[in-house]
């Protein structure tokens, strides 16, 4: 295989000429045939998968919300996108049929996550207008969440839950700043500026609250919902409050590239810019690029990696590299060669037909530790797309 980093050294003239995409062409298709596997079972169990548990089976959506049920659909959608085959629009039809409801839900913030990555990708894929309501109705859901006097819309509900058991008031996640993207689109779609100042307004609070000096993030900041006041600075997913979560930081870099790439502000360029040099730069990133867990966890290099956090740092820093005259190509194209390695990629018919394998959700849980994610697959599929476009 001719290595990614190798193919960057090389002239664009070169490459242009030489490589014709194959390389990437080939990974996409043995990402397909793999996942072929995994539609067919989609759509005889008529649920969405999710990861693998312990007995080597796929782990489907069990519960009647669920924050990932929306990357499936959107990796259907992507392969179909790429391959113009209608098995994979017809798979992620039948997937978002099954979730098409929730749009009208208001009592958490991961509406961005599932509509956005499903019905958003179906939409700006096909131009169907069927899809663009659904983004509309689940926008307006979602800012439901929002609380003028702190800045933000809230993460998570704190009644009757384990959030609640922590006494939060207000928590917000910085997961959070993937919901924007779907924000800033329901402003593009309707012409309501509405939805784009309420984004902006998350971002911008999250960049002044949720941040280190070093540009590491911390994983939930605590508001008081009446005066805005930050209660708490602390960790649901990461080693401890003060650690930098693998995942955490892979949403900031990729949230603010994206914020950039919506509103054009350089302050969000610039930010983005510096989250990528705390990972790029911190002495625990690992030679491969594909993060540990946590950037603190103790027993680096004795830790378990999370390639979710890759791919999505991987997706994010291809995009920043558009903005910055290719400056992070390189090691966005290290991570995916990584990646695409046997250390990761899974053989064909293994790992549940996931693509990725060794991936975290929650080590504090132990929740889906070491296992592929089907996050850590859309992520992935979408950053070799981007390396496609951009020629390589």
């Amino acid at each position: 295989m001719i290595k990614l980093t190798t193919l960057w050294l090389l002239s664009s003239t070169v490459l242009a000429c030489t490589t014709n995409n194959s390389n990437t062409d080939s990974i996409l298709q043995r990402a397909e045939k793999q996942l072929t596997v995994l539609r067919a079972s989609s759509l005889q169990d008529n649920n969405i998968p999710r990861s693998m548990n312990k007995e080597g089976h796929i782990r489907w959506i069990e519960t009647p919300y669920d924050w990932t049920e929306g990357f499936w659909p959107g990796t259907c959608w992507m392969l179909y996108q790429q391959t113009q085959d209608e098995k994979w629009k017809e798979a992620a039809i039948a997937a978002q049929k099954l979730i098409e409801h929730h749009k009208d839900l208001t009592n958490d913030h991961d509406l961005g996550f599932i509509f956005n990555n499903s019905y958003g990708k179906a939409y700006r894929i096909t131009g169907e207008g069927q899809y663009k309501q659904v983004l509309i109705d689940a926008s307006n859901s979602l800012i439901t969440r929002f609380n003028k006097n702190v800045g933000c819309l809230q993460s998570w509900d704190v009644v009757d839950n384990w959030q609640a058991e922590r006494g939060w008031k207000f928590p917000v996640i910085i997961d959070n700043l993937m919901n924007l993207e779907m924000l800033f689109e329901a402003s593009n779609i309707t012409g309501d500026s509405s939805y784009r100042n309420i984004a902006i307004t998350h971002a911008n609070t999250t960049m002044k609250n949720h941040f280190r000096p070093d540009g590491s993030s911390y994983h939930v900041i605590d508001y008081d919902p009446t005066t805005g006041e930050v209660l708490h600075k602390v960790t649901a997913q990461g080693f401890a409050d003060e650690s930098a979560w693998a995942r955490g930081q892979a949403w900031a870099l990729y949230g603010y590239t994206m914020c950039f790439r919506y509103t054009r502000d350089k302050r969000y360029l610039d930010f983005a810019e510096k989250i990528a040099q705390f990972i790029l730069n911190h002495p625990n990133y690992p030679k491969d690029g594909v993060p540990y867990w946590d950037f603190n966890a103790p027993n680096i290099p004795n830790e378990i990696r999370d390639a979710s956090a890759g791919a999505i740092m991987a997706s994010a820093l291809l995009e920043l590299s558009s903005y910055t005259n290719g400056k992070y190509l390189q090691a966005a194209s290290h991570i995916l060669d990584s990646l695409d390695g046997d250390t990761y990629t899974a053989k064909q018919g293994e790992n549940g037909n996931f693509v990725l394998k060794h991936s975290v959700g929650s080590i504090p849980h132990g929740n889906e530790i070491d296992v592929p994610l089907n996050y850590a697959d859309y992520y992935y599929i979408e950053a070799l797309i981007r390396l496609k476009e951009r020629g390589l």
